[in-house]
Protein backbone atom coordinates (compact mmCIF):
# COMPACT_ATOMS: atom_id res chain seq x y z
CA UNK A 1 0.00 0.00 0.00
CA UNK A 2 1.03 3.51 -0.56
CA UNK A 3 3.20 5.28 2.05
CA UNK A 4 2.80 9.09 3.29
CA UNK A 5 5.83 10.91 4.25
CA UNK A 6 6.24 14.18 6.30
CA UNK A 7 8.75 15.99 3.44
CA UNK A 8 8.79 19.56 5.07
CA UNK A 9 7.62 22.29 7.62
CA UNK A 10 7.36 25.75 7.92
CA UNK A 11 6.66 28.50 10.69
CA UNK A 12 5.48 32.06 10.51
CA UNK A 13 6.12 33.91 13.84
CA UNK A 14 4.70 37.36 14.35
CA UNK A 15 7.70 40.31 15.02
CA UNK A 16 6.07 41.62 18.27
CA UNK A 17 6.34 39.62 21.53
CA UNK A 18 5.30 40.58 25.14
CA UNK A 19 6.66 38.76 27.93
CA UNK A 20 4.96 38.63 31.37
CA UNK A 21 5.84 41.25 32.61
CA UNK A 22 4.65 43.81 30.74
CA UNK A 23 1.44 41.43 30.16
CA UNK A 24 1.01 41.94 33.75
CA UNK A 25 1.53 45.51 34.15
CA UNK A 26 -1.58 46.36 31.36
CA UNK A 27 -3.70 43.71 33.27
CA UNK A 28 -2.77 45.32 37.26
CA UNK A 29 -3.38 48.75 35.10
CA UNK A 30 -6.89 47.50 34.75
CA UNK A 31 -7.80 45.54 38.02
CA UNK A 32 -6.85 49.00 39.98
CA UNK A 33 -9.05 50.97 37.67
CA UNK A 34 -11.98 48.97 37.68
CA UNK A 35 -11.39 48.90 41.68
CA UNK A 36 -11.26 52.22 41.89
CA UNK A 37 -14.41 52.85 40.16
CA UNK A 38 -16.50 50.36 42.34
CA UNK A 39 -14.80 51.43 45.46
CA UNK A 40 -17.64 52.14 47.15
CA UNK A 41 -19.47 48.88 46.30
CA UNK A 42 -16.25 46.91 47.57
CA UNK A 43 -16.35 49.04 50.57
CA UNK A 44 -19.64 48.40 51.35
CA UNK A 45 -19.11 44.12 50.80
CA UNK A 46 -21.37 44.24 47.82
CA UNK A 47 -18.42 43.09 45.45
CA UNK A 48 -15.06 41.73 45.56
CA UNK A 49 -12.22 43.21 44.27
CA UNK A 50 -10.68 42.30 41.66
CA UNK A 51 -7.13 40.40 42.15
CA UNK A 52 -3.43 41.11 41.19
CA UNK A 53 -2.02 39.14 38.32
CA UNK A 54 1.81 38.32 38.22
CA UNK A 55 4.75 36.86 36.47
CA UNK A 56 5.22 34.19 38.84
CA UNK A 57 2.02 33.15 38.70
CA UNK A 58 1.46 32.54 35.25
CA UNK A 59 5.00 30.43 35.20
CA UNK A 60 3.61 28.31 38.03
CA UNK A 61 0.36 27.79 36.66
CA UNK A 62 1.15 27.34 33.02
CA UNK A 63 5.43 27.63 32.06
CA UNK A 64 4.59 30.41 29.73
CA UNK A 65 7.06 33.48 30.01
CA UNK A 66 6.60 35.47 26.78
CA UNK A 67 4.17 35.00 23.55
CA UNK A 68 4.37 36.39 20.34
CA UNK A 69 1.32 38.38 18.96
CA UNK A 70 0.17 40.00 15.15
CA UNK A 71 -0.50 43.63 17.37
CA UNK A 72 0.78 43.90 21.14
CA UNK A 73 -0.24 47.84 21.34
CA UNK A 74 -3.72 46.98 21.72
CA UNK A 75 -3.29 44.07 23.80
CA UNK A 76 -1.36 46.26 26.03
CA UNK A 77 -3.88 49.06 26.20
CA UNK A 78 -5.57 48.80 29.70
CA UNK A 79 -8.62 50.63 28.03
CA UNK A 80 -8.67 48.18 24.82
CA UNK A 81 -7.25 44.82 25.89
CA UNK A 82 -7.63 43.13 22.49
CA UNK A 83 -5.23 43.33 19.25
CA UNK A 84 -6.24 45.97 16.97
CA UNK A 85 -6.17 44.70 13.39
CA UNK A 86 -7.76 46.81 10.79
CA UNK A 87 -10.46 45.37 8.52
CA UNK A 88 -9.20 44.51 5.52
CA UNK A 89 -11.17 45.08 2.43
CA UNK A 90 -12.48 41.89 -0.08
CA UNK A 91 -9.62 42.59 -2.62
CA UNK A 92 -6.78 42.72 -0.18
CA UNK A 93 -5.51 39.39 1.21
CA UNK A 94 -7.28 38.08 4.37
CA UNK A 95 -4.39 38.00 7.34
CA UNK A 96 -4.58 34.37 7.67
CA UNK A 97 -3.79 34.15 4.05
CA UNK A 98 -0.61 36.19 4.23
CA UNK A 99 0.25 34.18 7.72
CA UNK A 100 -0.32 30.79 5.68
CA UNK A 101 1.79 32.12 2.79
CA UNK A 102 4.94 32.86 4.57
CA UNK A 103 4.40 29.59 6.35
CA UNK A 104 3.65 27.03 3.61
CA UNK A 105 6.14 28.62 1.12
CA UNK A 106 9.08 27.76 3.53
CA UNK A 107 7.74 24.34 3.85
CA UNK A 108 7.52 23.94 0.24
CA UNK A 109 11.27 24.82 -0.39
CA UNK A 110 11.49 22.44 2.61
CA UNK A 111 10.09 20.05 0.95
CA UNK A 112 11.87 21.20 -2.42
CA UNK A 113 8.31 21.14 -3.96
CA UNK A 114 6.75 23.85 -6.43
CA UNK A 115 3.25 25.22 -5.02
CA UNK A 116 1.90 24.32 -8.49
CA UNK A 117 2.80 19.88 -7.82
CA UNK A 118 0.40 20.34 -4.43
CA UNK A 119 -2.75 18.26 -4.93
CA UNK A 120 -4.57 19.26 -1.73
CA UNK A 121 -4.52 21.99 0.65
CA UNK A 122 -6.11 22.00 4.13
CA UNK A 123 -6.50 25.26 6.17
CA UNK A 124 -6.90 24.30 9.64
CA UNK A 125 -7.27 26.32 12.87
CA UNK A 126 -9.08 26.87 15.69
CA UNK A 127 -10.90 30.18 14.20
CA UNK A 128 -10.83 31.09 10.78
CA UNK A 129 -11.49 35.01 9.95
CA UNK A 130 -14.76 33.89 8.01
CA UNK A 131 -16.97 31.36 6.67
CA UNK A 132 -16.42 31.71 3.19
CA UNK A 133 -14.99 31.99 0.24
CA UNK A 134 -12.32 29.29 1.88
CA UNK A 135 -9.23 30.63 3.67
CA UNK A 136 -7.78 27.78 1.94
CA UNK A 137 -9.13 28.43 -1.32
CA UNK A 138 -7.86 31.90 -0.96
CA UNK A 139 -4.63 30.41 -0.12
CA UNK A 140 -4.54 28.03 -3.12
CA UNK A 141 -5.13 31.16 -5.76
CA UNK A 142 -2.14 33.17 -3.43
CA UNK A 143 0.14 30.15 -3.54
CA UNK A 144 -0.62 28.84 -7.21
CA UNK A 145 -1.63 25.20 -5.65
CA UNK A 146 -3.47 22.63 -7.83
CA UNK A 147 -5.93 19.79 -7.22
CA UNK A 148 -8.81 21.15 -4.20
CA UNK A 149 -8.71 23.29 -0.82
CA UNK A 150 -10.78 23.53 2.32
CA UNK A 151 -11.42 24.67 5.66
CA UNK A 152 -11.30 22.60 8.97
CA UNK A 153 -11.97 23.32 12.33
CA UNK A 154 -11.06 21.00 15.21
CA UNK A 155 -9.87 23.38 17.68
CA UNK A 156 -6.36 22.89 18.83
CA UNK A 157 -6.83 19.03 17.12
CA UNK A 158 -6.80 20.85 13.82
CA UNK A 159 -3.73 20.44 12.24
CA UNK A 160 -3.20 16.18 13.48
CA UNK A 161 -6.70 15.97 12.52
CA UNK A 162 -5.83 17.75 9.30
CA UNK A 163 -2.82 15.50 8.65
CA UNK A 164 -4.64 12.63 9.06
CA UNK A 165 -6.75 13.32 6.49
CA UNK A 166 -4.18 14.15 3.97
CA UNK A 167 -2.13 10.59 4.90
CA UNK A 168 -5.62 8.76 4.19
CA UNK A 169 -6.01 10.79 0.97
CA UNK A 170 -2.08 9.67 -0.23
CA UNK A 171 -2.59 5.90 0.62
CA UNK A 172 -6.01 5.86 -1.19
CA UNK A 173 -4.21 7.16 -4.19
CA UNK A 174 -6.55 10.03 -4.69
CA UNK A 175 -3.89 12.51 -4.56
CA UNK A 176 -0.16 13.15 -4.14
CA UNK A 177 1.11 15.46 -2.14
CA UNK A 178 -0.89 17.58 0.69
CA UNK A 179 -0.30 20.98 2.03
CA UNK A 180 -1.59 21.46 5.44
CA UNK A 181 -1.64 25.22 7.04
CA UNK A 182 -2.67 25.97 10.56
CA UNK A 183 -2.59 30.04 10.82
CA UNK A 184 -3.97 30.29 14.12
CA UNK A 185 -4.58 34.11 15.76
CA UNK A 186 -5.56 32.99 19.53
CA UNK A 187 -4.67 36.47 20.85
CA UNK A 188 -8.43 37.46 19.21
CA UNK A 189 -10.15 35.15 21.06
CA UNK A 190 -8.77 35.47 24.10
CA UNK A 191 -10.54 37.40 27.18
CA UNK A 192 -7.34 39.51 28.19
CA UNK A 193 -9.43 40.90 31.47
CA UNK A 194 -9.55 36.60 33.10
CA UNK A 195 -6.90 36.63 35.45
CA UNK A 196 -7.31 32.88 35.11
CA UNK A 197 -6.53 32.70 31.68
CA UNK A 198 -5.10 36.22 30.32
CA UNK A 199 -1.92 34.75 29.80
CA UNK A 200 -2.62 31.46 27.83
CA UNK A 201 -2.52 32.26 23.74
CA UNK A 202 -0.02 33.46 21.21
CA UNK A 203 -0.68 33.50 17.70
CA UNK A 204 1.77 31.56 15.09
CA UNK A 205 1.00 29.62 12.02
CA UNK A 206 2.56 26.50 10.87
CA UNK A 207 2.98 24.42 7.46
CA UNK A 208 3.69 20.76 6.74
CA UNK A 209 3.86 19.05 3.43
CA UNK A 210 2.53 15.58 3.12
CA UNK A 211 3.64 13.53 0.57
CA UNK A 212 3.61 10.09 -1.52
CA UNK A 213 6.48 8.47 -0.34
CA UNK A 214 7.79 7.45 -3.83
CA UNK A 215 7.24 10.83 -5.44
CA UNK A 216 9.14 12.39 -2.37
CA UNK A 217 12.30 14.18 -3.76
CA UNK A 218 13.70 14.89 0.09
CA UNK A 219 15.97 12.72 2.11
CA UNK A 220 14.69 14.31 5.46
CA UNK A 221 11.71 12.55 5.59
CA UNK A 222 9.54 11.11 8.61
CA UNK A 223 7.68 8.25 7.69
CA UNK A 224 4.12 8.41 9.00
CA UNK A 225 3.55 4.88 10.69
CA UNK A 226 -0.18 5.29 11.50
CA UNK A 227 -2.68 8.32 12.90
CA UNK A 228 -5.17 7.95 15.17
CA UNK A 229 -7.89 10.49 16.30
CA UNK A 230 -10.75 10.53 19.10
CA UNK A 231 -13.46 12.76 20.01
CA UNK A 232 -15.29 13.19 23.16
CA UNK A 233 -18.26 15.64 24.32
CA UNK A 234 -17.24 18.26 26.78
CA UNK A 235 -18.19 21.71 27.72
CA UNK A 236 -14.88 22.28 29.77
CA UNK A 237 -13.93 24.56 26.82
CA UNK A 238 -15.75 26.61 25.47
CA UNK A 239 -16.35 29.40 22.32
CA UNK A 240 -19.44 29.92 21.84
CA UNK A 241 -19.05 33.21 18.86
CA UNK A 242 -20.87 32.37 16.12
CA UNK A 243 -23.13 33.91 13.33
CA UNK A 244 -26.06 33.25 15.37
CA UNK A 245 -25.35 35.89 17.98
CA UNK A 246 -26.53 38.41 16.09
CA UNK A 247 -30.52 36.96 15.98
CA UNK A 248 -29.79 35.52 19.11
CA UNK A 249 -29.13 39.68 19.98
CA UNK A 250 -26.44 38.10 22.76
CA UNK A 251 -23.58 40.57 23.36
CA UNK A 252 -20.71 39.88 21.05
CA UNK A 253 -18.17 40.85 23.65
CA UNK A 254 -20.27 38.39 26.43
CA UNK A 255 -17.04 36.72 28.25
CA UNK A 256 -19.05 33.08 26.75
CA UNK A 257 -18.23 34.50 23.25
CA UNK A 258 -14.38 34.15 23.84
CA UNK A 259 -12.48 31.52 25.53
CA UNK A 260 -13.21 30.14 28.85
CA UNK A 261 -11.81 26.73 30.47
CA UNK A 262 -12.39 25.14 33.23
CA UNK A 263 -8.97 24.16 34.16
CA UNK A 264 -8.68 22.42 36.74
CA UNK A 265 -10.74 19.72 35.24
CA UNK A 266 -9.50 19.69 31.65
CA UNK A 267 -6.29 18.81 33.57
CA UNK A 268 -8.09 15.79 35.12
CA UNK A 269 -9.83 14.80 31.90
CA UNK A 270 -7.51 15.30 29.29
CA UNK A 271 -4.56 13.83 30.05
CA UNK A 272 -5.42 10.34 31.02
CA UNK A 273 -7.10 10.28 27.61
CA UNK A 274 -4.19 11.22 25.75
CA UNK A 275 -2.04 9.30 27.43
CA UNK A 276 -4.35 6.41 26.59
CA UNK A 277 -4.42 7.75 22.93
CA UNK A 278 -0.80 7.35 22.29
CA UNK A 279 -0.31 4.12 24.19
CA UNK A 280 -2.99 2.84 22.42
CA UNK A 281 -1.81 4.07 19.37
CA UNK A 282 1.67 2.68 19.19
CA UNK A 283 0.69 -0.84 20.94
CA UNK A 284 -1.80 -1.12 17.80
CA UNK A 285 1.55 -0.70 14.98
CA UNK A 286 3.43 -3.12 17.11
CA UNK A 287 5.76 -0.55 19.00
CA UNK A 288 4.54 -1.10 22.16
CA UNK A 289 7.92 -2.15 23.67
CA UNK A 290 9.60 0.46 21.55
CA UNK A 291 9.60 4.07 23.33
CA UNK A 292 9.27 7.15 20.88
CA UNK A 293 12.22 9.12 20.91
CA UNK A 294 10.62 12.19 20.60
CA UNK A 295 7.50 13.43 21.67
CA UNK A 296 5.93 16.52 20.25
CA UNK A 297 2.77 17.63 22.47
CA UNK A 298 0.56 20.55 22.14
CA UNK A 299 1.92 23.30 23.63
CA UNK A 300 -0.67 24.42 25.89
CA UNK A 301 0.22 23.79 29.44
CA UNK A 302 4.16 22.52 30.67
CA UNK A 303 2.38 20.32 33.58
CA UNK A 304 0.43 18.84 31.29
CA UNK A 305 2.93 17.88 28.85
CA UNK A 306 4.92 16.73 31.60
CA UNK A 307 1.99 13.82 33.14
CA UNK A 308 1.31 12.91 29.64
CA UNK A 309 5.04 12.06 28.50
CA UNK A 310 5.64 10.61 31.75
CA UNK A 311 2.55 8.11 31.22
CA UNK A 312 3.92 7.90 27.51
CA UNK A 313 7.42 6.97 28.60
CA UNK A 314 6.92 4.74 32.46
CA UNK A 315 9.34 7.70 33.38
CA UNK A 316 10.45 11.60 33.61
CA UNK A 317 10.82 12.44 30.00
CA UNK A 318 13.99 14.94 29.26
CA UNK A 319 14.31 17.77 27.28
CA UNK A 320 14.70 16.67 24.33
CA UNK A 321 12.24 13.46 24.38
CA UNK A 322 9.36 16.25 25.18
CA UNK A 323 10.42 19.66 23.67
CA UNK A 324 9.09 22.98 25.13
CA UNK A 325 8.62 26.04 23.04
CA UNK A 326 5.26 27.47 24.90
CA UNK A 327 7.28 28.88 27.24
CA UNK A 328 8.16 31.85 24.76
CA UNK A 329 4.91 30.75 22.26
CA UNK A 330 2.82 30.38 24.54
CA UNK A 331 -0.34 28.09 23.24
CA UNK A 332 -0.67 28.39 20.35
CA UNK A 333 -3.44 26.11 19.36
CA UNK A 334 -3.39 23.30 16.95
CA UNK A 335 0.06 24.97 15.22
CA UNK A 336 1.65 24.28 19.07
CA UNK A 337 2.52 20.82 18.28
CA UNK A 338 3.96 21.68 14.56
CA UNK A 339 5.89 24.09 15.91
CA UNK A 340 7.48 21.74 18.70
CA UNK A 341 8.18 19.45 15.70
CA UNK A 342 9.74 22.24 13.35
CA UNK A 343 12.27 23.16 15.29
CA UNK A 344 13.13 20.16 17.02
CA UNK A 345 13.23 17.54 14.48
CA UNK A 346 16.51 17.61 12.52
CA UNK A 347 18.18 15.95 15.44
CA UNK A 348 16.56 12.69 15.36
CA UNK A 349 18.31 9.55 13.85
CA UNK A 350 17.74 7.05 11.26
CA UNK A 351 14.83 4.81 12.34
CA UNK A 352 13.90 7.03 15.33
CA UNK A 353 10.06 6.79 16.22
CA UNK A 354 8.43 10.28 17.30
CA UNK A 355 4.70 11.30 18.12
CA UNK A 356 2.82 14.32 16.92
CA UNK A 357 0.07 14.82 19.07
CA UNK A 358 -2.60 17.78 20.19
CA UNK A 359 -5.16 17.79 22.05
CA UNK A 360 -8.48 20.09 23.36
CA UNK A 361 -11.44 21.82 22.48
CA UNK A 362 -14.12 19.21 21.89
CA UNK A 363 -12.21 17.06 23.75
CA UNK A 364 -10.15 16.45 20.65
CA UNK A 365 -7.08 14.73 20.85
CA UNK A 366 -5.07 13.35 17.44
CA UNK A 367 -1.79 11.43 17.22
CA UNK A 368 0.52 10.95 14.56
CA UNK A 369 3.61 8.40 14.64
CA UNK A 370 6.59 8.89 12.38
CA UNK A 371 9.53 7.24 11.88
CA UNK A 372 12.84 9.11 10.63
CA UNK A 373 13.51 7.69 7.05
Amino acid sequence: MTSAVITGSGLFTPSQAIDNDALVAAFNAWVDAENARHAEAIAAGEREPLQHSSSEFIVKASGIHSRYVLDAEGILDPERMRPKLPQRGNDEPSIQCEMGLSAAQQALDNAGVEAAEIDLLIVACSNLERPYPAVAVELQAALGTGGYAFDMNVACSSATFAIDMANNAIRAGSIRRALVVNPEICSAHLNFRDRDSHFIFGDACTAVVVEDAEVARSERRFEILGTRLTTRYSNAIRNNAGFLNRVTDSDPQALDKLFIQEGRRVFKEVCPMVAALIGEHLASLGLADTPPARLWLHQANRHMNDLIARRVLGREPSETEAPVILDRYANTSSAGSIIAFHLHRDDLQAGELGVVCSFGAGYSAGSVVVRRA
